[in-house]
């Protein structure tokens, strides 16, 4: 096989990788109360600036992406069967706002 026909974004080191990078991204991010359908409808820009919080090199796909939002669901299914454990609590929530700017309510009709 010529160098020229492997595919280096798939193989299984470089699924090891995306896997770890997902795991230590996804813990950040849980950190900050921030689920899965809410971090894959963040922009590019601003998941570069979170992974760059996170301590991480900014993923080239969203393939990593997809994956940390899949371990964000798994947590917040474990953690609604598991509500009085301390692990089930996002240690900084209050920091979600940083990344997540809640809906603007409609302005007041006259």
């Amino acid at each position: 096989m010529d160098s020229g026909d492997v595919d280096f974004a798939h193989t299984d080191e470089a699924s090891r990788k995306r896997r770890d990078k997902a795991v230590g991204l996804a813990r950040y991010v849980w950190d900050r109360g921030i689920g899965g359908a809410e971090l894959l409808a963040l922009p590019d820009d601003r998941l570069r600036k979170l992974a760059r919080a996170a301590g991480a090199n900014p993923p080239s796909t969203r393939e990593t992406w997809s994956v940390v939002a899949e371990l964000l669901d798994e947590k917040s299914r474990w953690a609604a069967d598991h509500p009085h454990d301390p692990r089930a609590v996002p240690a900084h929530a209050d920091e979600k706002i940083m990344w997540v700017k809640p809906p603007l309510p409609p302005w007041p009709s006259s």
